[in-house]
């Protein structure tokens, strides 16, 4: 079996949020077109089908104004467990989140995986996707804290 941790960023988080919201965020347009990518980023979302075979048309707005249009194909769904997303226009990537159930938080496992190591490597080099990773998973933990006090009524 192939060892694709050369050619991956991977960032585990335990979330203080149940799967059920981490789901809802993750899959939903009205939540995740707020949270998703960088710092300072927006979103405009075309179209989201959340299924096996569906599609994900969606630009991402810079804070300098740069558009990044981004198109994925969704492989697998599997509801309150996986997702599995292939970018397939250059970079050419996957994106696997598990989700693991700990009583009331939320294990999340995310891993970019790249169709090379150089793809990766010129990735983070010109786009800064590690730290781009790591910025959108704080961004998710931003949202799901207000989703949360906004459902327990606070």
């Amino acid at each position: 079996m192939e060892d694709i941790s050369k050619r991956s960023i991977s960032l585990t988080r335990l979330y203080e949020a149940p799967v059920e919201l981490i789901w809802k965020v993750l899959t939903t347009p009205e939540y995740i077109k707020d949270w998703w990518g960088p710092e300072g980023f927006t979103n405009t979302i075309r179209k989201m089908e959340v299924r096996e075979g569906g599609v994900w048309d969606f630009t991402m707005h810079g804070p300098d104004g740069t558009d990044f249009p981004n198109f994925y194909h969704y492989l697998e769904v599997k509801p309150f467990e996986k997702i599995v997303m292939e970018h397939r226009q250059h970079p050419k990537f996957c994106i696997i989140v598990e989700l693991y159930p700990e009583g009331q938080s939320t294990k999340v496992v995310w891993q970019n995986v790249f169709d090379s190591v150089p793809t990766k490597e010129e990735t983070i080099r010109s786009f800064k996707a590690d730290i781009g990773l790591v910025q959108n998973m704080e961004r998710l933990s931003q949202c799901l804290k207000q989703h949360l006090v906004r459902d327990n009524g606070n």
